[in-house]
């Protein structure tokens, strides 16, 4: 076994072998499995070296794809890049290891990528999970088919069909959803009945909200939210939300920070709106597992809701898109979860 200071001169600093090993495993079956990528066509790995952690994603994916061209986005012109996106034919594959988010003028990277009719698969805001938090983030990317398909259908089907819902977070009064849901919309790493192949990874939720937004209403206690830079902030106590007729109007224990995005929210669209309802459904990420990317952390294995008026998910009445400009990320303490009269959710783990 290659021994910490071989893997630093390797290249992977903080990141040891096994963690290496790992994510060339787990990246094999996200190719072959999720992606159904195999030899027929090409693929293209566009990465950046900044980071441990996307030094060992590309050494994963070279393991993997050893036909692959790939290209270091720091060495060459934006042009050189467009123009190996612009040689790919339909269903190949684009993978973006990126420690930030690559810019390509107004190139929209992934949604141009979708339109030449090629999978995509996005890896970003690595630099935003230093040491210990890279080897969480590789542990997300195990692909358990099994588990993402099976409990991910699962959820989606009782979601698609209840009539109410309940969060359950310690607090003194449930969270109560008085409304059947929207259809839930599945990031489980199966793209058969969807229109584009690939994403954002970690993969491993299924979404929803409240048909009737303001059918919500009760208390929610708050671990984890998400601030103004897109990182987690994690008070010291977790935070009690008082949710009324849809919208936040109380807090207990919340903290100054808390209270900044609150306030910068009122600012802009007069009240606080609670939208999505999301069953994140990752088990490598828990309440004491973090990261501190919200955007990957958002999959941890429990309840996560948005506040503000933003969500182009779901257009409701009254809801202007120009003027939603808010989609914060809120983490539940999540004790149970039920769907109608039907518990879902225990012990921190989905029993659908």
């Amino acid at each position: 076994m290659t021994s910490p200071d071989n893997d630093a001169a390797a290249g992977f600093g903080a990141i040891p072998a096994t963690a290496v090993n790992a994510a060339a495993a787990h990246l094999g079956a996200i190719l072959t499995v999720a992606m159904e990528h195999g030899p027929a066509h090409a693929a293209l790995v566009v990465y950046d070296a900044r980071t441990d952690l996307a030094r060992a994603l590309t050494e994963g994916y070279r393991r993997n794809l050893p036909g692959a061209e790939f290209i270091d986005f720091d060495t060459v012109a934006a042009e050189e890049v467009l123009s190996a996106f612009r040689r790919m034919q339909p269903s190949d594959l684009v993978v973006l290891v990126q420690s930030t988010n690559f810019r390509l003028e107004a190139f929209r990277i992934r949604v141009e990528l979708f339109k030449l009719g090629l999978k995509v698969i996005e890896h970003v805001h690595l630099s935003r999970m230093p040491g210990l938090q890279g080897e969480h983030y590789i542990e997300s990317l195990a692909y358990d088919t099994a588990y993402y398909r099976g409990t991910g259908r699962a959820l989606k089907a009782k979601i698609d069909t209840a009539s109410s819902g309940a969060v359950y977070s310690g607090a003194a009064k449930p969270l109560l959803f008085a409304s059947p849901f929207e259809p839930a919309k599945l990031n489980i790493g199966d793209y058969s009945e969807m229109n584009n192949v690939g994403g954002q990874f970690p993969i491993g939720e299924v979404f929803t909200e409240a048909q009737d937004l303001e059918a919500v209403s009760g208390e929610v206690r708050v671990h984890v939210f998400g601030d103004t830079a897109y990182m987690v902030n994690r008070p010291e106590v977790p935070m009690t939300l008082i949710i009324e007729a849809g919208r936040v109007v109380g807090t207990r224990d919340a903290t100054p920070e808390f209270e900044q995005v609150l306030a910068m929210i009122r600012a802009e669209e007069g009240e606080v709106w609670v939208r999505e309802l999301g069953f994140g459904m990752n088990r490598a990420f828990t309440i004491d597992r973090r990261v501190d990317d919200i955007g990957t952390y958002e999959r941890m294995c429990g309840i996560h809701l948005s506040l503000g008026a933003k969500h182009g998910v779901y257009p409701k009445p009254g809801f202007k898109r120009k003027d939603a400009r808010f989609h914060i990320d809120i983490f539940a303490v999540t004790e149970a979860v039920y769907l109608g009269d039907e518990l879902v959710y225990k012990d921190g783990a989905w029993i659908a």
